[in-house]
């Protein structure tokens, strides 16, 4: 009897580690209660640090600056706020510490947009009213002392609602749309390309009775050096240097809109090594339904779309390939884990993007393996949160594989109280299947690789692992700007790995070659992680640079 219970016992025990191990639905963590402001714009920085903003006109937010010195005019022309204002609308979170310091923004960053220059530097540009051509930059510090500049230079259209695209060339960046704006622009200008130019597939792309149904287009740079620009349901390979179209895709099957405010989201599947870097394939998901931001105006709150395409943009004959979510989503974060799986997360399930334009919260995330088979079992659906993540929202990965979630605002002002969806300042973290502890026995650990690397270059990288297997990967990952359920300038690539050993000390030393060239990968800082049979270590930072 003795004998069989002790069987038993050691029976459920394996079985309890085996459901923890498959477990898929990650856990998640409560980590502010006041995250000071509004997360509309989130970024990470190669400081281990979190840029969080809002709009400026929005009125007291949840920090208070410390003293009168810190307060600042606000000439933003708002008769609803004081000119005087003593509220951050801006923070700096410490992913290590868990902690916030306020920054003091000088003009209106409302539906902004922006992205990394390879110092690292924050480039972020337009926002509206006084805010609306201006250039911005936040330069991440060790001694907490930096803060956002203001450039004296100005974009040259009005910039609401547009989206930023960094460029193969050294910290150039491709600024394009916004409302009732249809044109892009460069920054910084050059000889060959001062002012700004008209893009008539913006004008083409919008639904007027839908405030647009083509604002954040989302843009993404593709192996080949062309822009892929997605806009409403269509899309077009661009050349930006002769600034011409150089391929018109099919329109995206059915109806809606994926485009601000109907809403969806797009990603660009990781870049592999194994094909020679030659293919990009791009992936939208979510959206509008037909006359979605109407009906919301007349509290009517259409389900939103449940359908993604995927769109290989480098062949000759690109075609959408069609596929359905678990169920309809409008304004989620579409996120690329180290594991190249794709999260979909945030957002609702009926209405669009706006004030009070959305119920039915979406609080459920997604999971898609882009390469399982058969196809309709890439989608899995992940463990709930008990926070509404509307309007507003925003979410990005951290360096321990963590996602960090904030944000939420469904009204100009913050309002608290008396409303169904009120603005909320908590911030969570949502911690997927791959940190289990019961993995860590997989987990690649104390990785170490040079802090700079020239494209095309082999370079050496150590980590200790227990048990070295053949599918040990190493992916590099550039941080995006996100707001409005864009991850501008986000990218994930797969690196060759042409050696690998065990010292006789126990580490594991692996020589890994650097992308080709700015093409597949711009200058600029990235996450690295070593990840071992779909367990990741923690990422540490890698430059690439021209050489």
């Amino acid at each position: 009897m003795h004998i069989l219970f002790i069987i038993s016992t050691l029976l459920s025990l394996l079985r309890m580690a085996a459901s923890t191990i498959t477990d898929r639905g990650g856990r998640w963590d409560l980590l502010l209660n006041n995250s000071g402001v509004v997360a509309m714009h989130m970024a990470l920085t190669h400081r281990n640090t979190v840029v969080i903003f809002d709009q400026t006109r929005s009125g007291p937010s949840g920090y208070r600056l410390n003293s009168r010195k810190s307060c600042y005019f606000n000439d933003d022309g708002d008769t609803n706020d004081n000119p005087t204002t003593c509220w951050a609308h801006s923070v700096e979170y410490d992913i290590s510490s868990n902690t916030i310091r306020p920054l003091v923004l000088r003009s209106d960053t409302w539906c902004s947009s922006g992205a990394f220059l390879s110092s690292g530097t924050l480039l972020q540009t337009g926002g509206h009213g006084n805010g609306i051509r201006k250039i911005r930059y936040f330069r991440p510090c060790t001694d907490k002392k930096c803060s956002w500049t203001e450039s004296k230079s100005l974009l040259e259209d009005s910039r609401w609602y547009a989206t930023n695209q960094i460029l193969p060339e050294k910290d150039r960046v491709f600024v394009i749309g916004g409302l009732k704006v249809f044109t892009y622009e460069f920054i910084p200008k050059s000889p060959n390309d001062e002012g700004s130019f008209n893009l008539p597939f913006l004008r083409q792309t919008r639904n007027y009775k839908e405030k647009g149904d083509n604002l954040y287009p989302f843009v993404h740079l593709s192996v080949d050096g062309h822009l892929f620009i997605f806009a409403n349901r269509d899309s077009i390979l661009f050349n930006y240097k002769t600034h011409k179209v150089a391929k018109e895709f099919p329109r995206m099957p059915g109806n809606g809109a994926r485009s601000y405010p109907g809403t969806g989201s797009s990603v660009m599947l990781p870049l592999d090594y194994a094909d020679g870097y030659n293919k990009t394939e791009i992936m939208v998901c979510g959206g509008g339904a037909p006359g979605a931001y109407q009906a919301s105006r007349k509290h009517k709150f259409l389900e939103g779309l449940k359908s993604c395409g995927r769109i290989v943009i480098t062949d000759d004959d690109s075609r959408w390939l069609m596929e359905e979510m678990p169920g309809p989503r409008i304004m989620s974060d579409m996120l690329i884990l180290p594991t190249g799986d794709i999260l979909i997360i945030n957002g609702a399930h009926q209405g669009c993007a706006g004030w009070n334009k959305a119920k039915r919260p979406a609080y459920k995330p997604y999971l898609y393996k882009p390469n399982k088979r058969p196809s309709k079992k890439r989608f899995s659906i992940l463990n709930s949160s008990n926070i509404a993540r509307m309007y507003h929202s925003s979410a990005i990965l951290l360096p321990d594989g963590r996602i960090l979630v904030a944000g939420s605002n469904p009204y100009k002002r913050y309002t608290f109280h008396n409303v169904k969806y009120p603005t909320d300042l908590r911030m969570e973290a949502f911690s997927p299947y791959y940190l289990d502890t019961a993995l860590d026995d997989r987990r690649p650990s104390n990785v170490s690789v040079d802090d700079e690397i020239k494209y095309g270059q082999e370079f050496g990288v150590k980590f200790e692992l227990k048990n070295v297997r053949r599918w040990v990967k190493f992916v590099v990952y550039a941080p995006p700007f996100a707001t409005h359920s864009l991850s501008m300038n986000q990218r994930m690539v797969s690196l060759e790995c042409v050696g690998i050993e065990r010292e006789e000390s126990g580490a594991v030393t692996a020589m890994v070659v650097a992308p080709p060239s700015a093409r597949v990968a711009p200058a600029g800082y990235y996450m690295f992680t070593v990840v071992n049979e779909r367990v990741p270590s923690k990422s540490v930072w890698v430059k690439f640079v021209h050489g």
